[in-house]
């Protein structure tokens, strides 16, 4: 098996197996990438640092970014239309969900850019290849192996050549951190990845033979895949041990929403301060699959998410690390323009898309707001590529080569 299938196909980027098979005991375990921590908050504060937020399911954009004034609107969505005097009014033609308020506040202090019908051409409405199209950066009538973050990490710009350059926090690894040679790191917190890694080199000594695992005698050494394979363990193993001490370093004292994404956002804030050689993190929001009693749920959905971005930028802001991070959204789709049956929506296009960072060059609206008059069978039409942005996002922030990563020249949109 080549090596780059071995990464692609085995459970290894997902943090599976962690043996570190050529340290000397796990309680010794040291990090070849870490330097000297120069402050109590770990770095200068000069690394750009993205996060990708993935609303999962296909959040409704309309009722998300609201066209309080645009009579079609009401007129498709009798129902579910949120009424003017509830919308938290952005300009004279556009608002946000009544439970965003905190987005609300960015978007007042200049640090928050709404782009409008953002998507792909030709575009598929179900939810497994629309999501692989996002997350691969591919065209409609690709398929790609590769994630755009994974090949961002293949492209060994300086940003990307750890292997905790890229951190998801979930249990497993999304397509989008899958790259040919290199893959980013799932984990669900910094204990519970020191804790697998421990387990697993206990398990693994116990199996193999203490000696011959830790001083590479036994037959893994005649191998060249196998080597390969506790070489890659051992750097994983010797990156759950920087994450866990690093992590230690700061704890903030903010409080985030209860659940699954207030905990992750608080995991990711706190590895920022803390100093965490880290260029991008990744994490997800689910639920957004709304085919009936759309109000109720995606209400509660968008307001957990407002609350949790305002607490992670607070937080950043008071340790003066805002400027240092964009905050991008996406959803694999929009929903139709139209309400169904069930008070709910169903697949559809375009969508927006939201941009956080403490210095934008472009806050507010970056452009106009969907056409409801002019759809294609009663979808909205995209008028931004969404790798337009992801150009903006690895090539103008992160200072990567966008040929290699998105098969384009970056076209900067100068948001950042």
């Amino acid at each position: 098996m080549k090596r780059r299938d071995f990464v692609r196909y085995t459970t290894l980027g997902s943090t599976a197996f962690l043996v570190p098979a050529f340290l000397k005991g796990f309680e010794r375990l040291s990090n070849p990438y870490l330097g000297p921590i120069e402050n109590a908050y770990g770095v200068s504060g000069n690394k750009k640092i993205l996060v990708v937020v993935q609303l999962s399911g296909g959040n409704d954009g309309l009722n998300t970014v609201i066209p309080y004034r645009n009579d079609i609107y009401y007129r498709e969505r009798p129902v579910i239309g949120k009424k003017e005097n509830e919308v938290l009014k952005l300009n004279d033609d556009l608002g946000l969900n009544p439970g965003m308020t905190a987005l609300k506040g960015l978007y007042d202090d200049g640090k928050l850019t709404v782009i409008n019908s953002v998507g792909y051409p030709n575009p598929d409405r179900s939810h497994f290849r629309s999501m692989d199209i996002w997350q691969s950066a591919s065209e409609s009538n690709q398929f790609e192996s590769t994630g755009w973050i994974g090949r961002y990490l293949d492209s060994n710009c300086q940003g990307a050549q750890k292997p905790y350059s890229a951190i998801e926090t979930d249990g497993s690894l999304s397509l989008a951190m899958r790259g040919e040679t290199r893959t980013g790191i799932a984990l669900e917190s910094p204990d519970a990845y020191f804790a697998m890694a421990h387990d697993k080199y206990i398990k693994a000594v116990s199996e193999r033979g203490n000696s011959s695992l830790l001083n590479g005698t036994d037959d893994i050494q005649k191998e060249d895949n196998l080597h390969y394979l506790y070489k890659t363990l051992a750097e994983s193993g010797s990156s759950a041990d920087y994450i866990y001490k690093t992590s230690r370093i700061y704890k903030s004292t903010f409080e985030y929403p209860k659940g699954e994404f207030g905990k992750n956002l608080k995991t990711i804030a706190t590895l920022i301060v803390s100093g965490l050689d880290t260029s991008v993190y990744y994490i997800s929001l689910g639920g957004f699959d709304t085919h009936d009693q759309q109000n109720q749920r995606q209400d509660k959905l968008l307001k957990e998410f407002s609350d949790g971005i305002g607490v992670f930028t607070d937080d950043l802001k008071a340790n003066n690390r805002l400027r240092d991070v964009v905050v991008m959204t996406f959803s694999e789709f929009g929903r139709r323009v139209s309400q169904n049956a069930s008070n709910g929506t169903d697949h559809g296009t375009a969508n927006n898309m939201f941009i956080i960072n403490g210095n934008l060059k472009k806050p507010g609206i970056y452009n106009d707001a969907p056409d409801l008059s002019n759809l294609d069978n009663g979808d909205l039409i995209y008028k931004v590529d969404f790798k337009d942005v992801y150009g903006e996002m690895v090539g103008n922030w992160l200072g990567a080569d966008t040929e290699k990563i998105l098969y384009r020249k970056n076209l900067s949109m100068g948001l950042i």
